[in-house]
């Protein structure tokens, strides 16, 4: 049957001309934005997935930049190390020459003065950004290494690098003085508050270094003092700094705390001026101590080498403070090399990451090309047979004259 009003012919044509159209519409998109899969729309499994590794690509930018600073760092501390090694060996020469008999050992005395002096002022300007690994001013540093992804969630990784103290500090054991340190079986409820966070001279910042504060109590804490917090089986470090007031030094204890696992869910730690409180928050009872050590460092003799007097104890003496020196060195080396191995793979999984979001969502340009010439061609086929299908009812006419 051949009815003017119903053309079935012309429908399919018509339904078959707009999918060539629709494909040829999405094919060109294809060609001009390079993806395949640029909007949800076009793949929403795909693009979440090239989404989420985008975002992971950025991540492994700012940690390359991490990896970069901490090499940087690295890199100034273990010159200032190699440094304080050649003058270490140069003092050495003297120190052995000073062991004869028709030498001036006062001029020698002189010379190995003056290098000391130049040891102190390597080892206090080797900083990077305000950070420095050789003063004893540092325990360790954490760099930012790695941004590893489960299921479970995404979490961050470092590289924890240890300091190395060549100042010439000398140091002596604190004892507790005045305000509470320590406690037992600390149960809920029973917050402890530790005293006698109080600095040389006072109240205030700490100006400077000062050696001949007395020990055996906490009111002479000075530049170089390590302090220990103790919660349970969380421990945490802090070094005291110069310029460092008593807020800022509980400050440093309650974040030594926190980045070594304590939960301030169940422990509530809160600052004072020059006291922290500690409140336990759990149902088991745990001991909550301070410890505190004078700062040492490992060229602490420096000072008192004696070639006048002691010429062959200052041997000694040297042989010693070399070493430390040269491990120090070989340590920062060590973690250097770890750093600039972790940034170059972290390039390289950056460069894979790109890699794979682009087999997902970027358009293959030779199948596209291809794609397109059928698809232009289906569209002119499609053209003429949707002619021809309205001209059908041309035909009609002739069984009407």
């Amino acid at each position: 049957m051949s009815s003017i009003l119903t053309n079935t012919s012309a429908m399919v044509a018509l339904q078959t001309m707009k999918g060539i159209n629709a494909n040829l519409n999405k094919t060109q998109a294809d060609i001009s934005t390079g993806k395949s899969v640029a909007t949800a729309k076009d793949n929403a499994a795909v693009w979440a997935i090239s989404k989420v590794m985008e975002s992971d690509v950025e991540g492994f930018k700012g940690i390359s930049d991490s990896l970069s600073v901490g090499s940087a760092t690295l890199t100034v501390a273990r010159n200032a190390s190699e440094s304080v090694t050649k003058l270490l060996t140069e003092m050495k020469g003297k120190i052995v020459a000073a062991q004869a008999e028709n030498v001036d050992r006062s001029k020698i005395q002189a010379d190995i003065d003056a290098l000391t002096d130049q040891i102190e002022s390597v080892v206090g300007a080797a900083q990077f950004n305000g950070l420095n690994l050789v003063d004893g001013s540092q325990t360790s540093v954490n760099v930012l290494a790695s941004l590893d992804r489960s299921q479970s969630g995404v979490t961050s990784s470092n590289i924890t690098v240890q300091a190395q103290n060549l100042s010439t500090n000398a140091g002596a054991a604190l004892t507790a003085g005045g305000g509470t340190l320590s406690a037992a079986n600390v149960v809920t409820g029973s917050p402890v508050t530790l005293n006698g966070f109080t600095l040389q001279g006072g109240a205030g910042a700490l100006a400077a270094d000062a050696p001949t504060a007395t020990p055996g109590n906490l009111t002479g804490i000075i530049a170089g003092d390590k302090i220990t917090l103790n919660i349970g089986s969380v421990s945490g470090s802090y070094i005291v700094q110069q310029g460092d007031t008593a807020d800022s030094l509980v400050s440093g204890l309650k974040n030594a705390m926190t980045q070594n696992g304590l939960s301030d869910s169940d422990f509530t730690l809160t600052l004072g001026t020059g006291a922290l409180t500690v409140a336990n928050n759990t149902n088991q009872s745990v001991a909550i101590s301070v410890g505190t050590t004078r700062g040492t460092g490992g060229l602490a003799g420096l000072n008192t080498i004696d070639v006048v007097n002691q010429p062959a104890n200052a041997l000694n003496a040297i042989e010693g403070m070399l070493q430390t020196s040269i491990d120090a060195a070989a340590a920062f080396g060590s973690s250097q090399k770890r750093i600039d191995i972790q940034n170059e793979f972290v390039s390289n999984l950056t460069d894979s990451l790109k890699t794979g979001i682009g087999v997902m969502v970027d358009t293959d340009m030779e199948e596209a090309s291809a794609r397109l010439q059928a698809l232009q061609v289906q569209q002119q086929l499609a053209t003429q047979a949707l002619s021809i299908a309205n001209q059908q009812p041309q035909g009609l006419l002739s069984l009407f004259r």
